[in-house]
């Protein structure tokens, strides 16, 4: 028992063996650099030895339009079936792949809105305390082009898009390409970076009343403009504010497929209401209709034990890929993941953590404890108001 606490108290975010991609210079082909790292046994420190060579890999092995479960002799339920148990990727190279598969079900499947969710970076790099805003949204944008990719390669028309002409500028210049300052960007054939806003050309006023508005809000100058032809759009690093850009591009091309692509929309959903932004209303009106298609999200938790070392690290993460069912999976401490529930239907984050803390308990690692011990450890209510049933709400984010 003490064993697997300490095994829990220091966790890993994926297998001891991974695939980690280390971007090259140009985005313009279908292969990416890869360094494969072994994780060799602990010394006698307890330091771990990794042995690192690189090489070059094909990122995506592009099924045609045609493959896929029909070609493989499955029906539609015996894929579920397989996803419903679909492990977590071991590496970055692994994930594309599984979220290239369950994006492209659900749109064969009709949905337009989709959400794709996962860590950008590993979770140590997230964490240092030098790893700015800008670097998270430079890693978002390299890996946005690799998923847009396979699409492309199948005749898809992609454009990713950042909340403005300052982001786009920003981030297009941070790829170190050699793109044209200030303008769009096609990293290869079928894709292009722009911005939700398009400011006019025309107008060369060096003061716009309307901006100390549109300030206050938290939006830009410009309008929502639909690119002709498209067939995907990918959202990056957009705020609650500006989600409301979105929902006028969805209007504007309804036939077109959005992808909200690492907006953490758990958080963003909590900021609504607030004054500012829009309204709680827009959940039920607009993020409700959004459907996890790939959702990767680890969570960190600790709780007080009675016995040594007394404090209990644990983590786990909810992990689905469409259209499997949503998996509570238990870090158990070695870069593995046991799998605790399945869910057709998304739980909440306090639902989540109860089913850990019961896995947990039923191995022993947590001693039982009264009915006033857990109700003041969990508190009355476990749920935010948006996790709640709303009458207006739609159902497809949390199937």
């Amino acid at each position: 028992m003490l064993l697997l606490t300490s095994l829990l108290a220091v966790t890993v975010p994926y297998s001891c063996s991974a695939l980690v991609p280390s971007f090259p210079s140009r985005t313009k082909s279908a292969a990416a650099r890869l360094s494969y790292v072994t994780f060799l046994p602990h010394s006698g420190r307890g330091t771990p030895i990794c042995r690192v060579s690189d090489g070059f890999f094909p990122l995506f092995s592009t099924p045609e339009e045609n493959d896929g479960a029909a070609a493989l002799g499955e029906s539609r339920d015996m894929l579920k079936k397989e996803l419903d148990v679909e492990p977590p990727p071991k590496s970055f190279f692994q994930l594309q792949q599984q979220a290239y598969r369950a994006t492209k079900l659900a749109m064969e499947d009709g949905v337009k809105l989709m959400e794709v969710e996962f860590p950008p970076l590993p979770a140590q790099t997230l964490e240092a305390d030098d790893v700015s805003a800008y670097d998270v949204a430079s890693a978002n944008v390299r890996l946005a082009i690799d998923f847009a990719m396979p699409f492309t390669e199948n005749g898809k028309s992609v454009v990713i898009l950042l909340p403005d002409e300052a982001e786009r500028n920003i981030n297009i210049e941070r790829l170190n390409d050699g793109y044209e300052k200030g303008a769009d960007c096609s990293p290869f054939p079928g894709l292009t970076i722009s911005s939700l806003r398009v400011s006019d050309p025309d107008d060369n006023r060096l003061f716009k009343p309307e901006q100390i508005f549109l300030n206050l809000t938290g939006k830009s100058s410009g309008q929502v403009k639909v690119r002709p032809g498209t067939d995907i759009y990918i959202i990056l690093v957009a705020s609650a504010q500006e989600l409301a850009d979105v929902e006028d591009l969805h209007q504007l091309a309804p036939e077109a497929s959005i992808v909200f692509f690492n907006l953490k929309l758990d958080v963003l959903r909590g900021d609504l209401g607030a004054p500012a932004f829009p309204p709680k209303e827009f959940q039920d009106r607009f993020l409700s209709r959004v459907k996890p298609v790939y959702y990767l999200r680890t969570r960190q938790y600790s709780r007080s034990i009675s016995q040594p070392p007394f404090l209990l690290n644990y983590q786990g993460c909810l992990f689905r890929v469409y259209p499997g069912a949503f998996q509570t999976l238990l870090d158990t401490g070695d870069g593995r993941y046991r799998l605790v529930a399945s869910n057709e239907i998304r739980q909440g984050l306090g639902e989540f953590k109860e089913e850990l803390t019961k896995s947990l308990r039923a191995s022993g690692i947590i001693e039982e404890e009264g009915k006033t011990l857990n109700f003041l450890r969990t508190g009355y209510k476990t749920s935010t108001w948006w996790e709640e049933e709303r009458p207006d709400a739609s159902m497809e984010w949390r199937t």
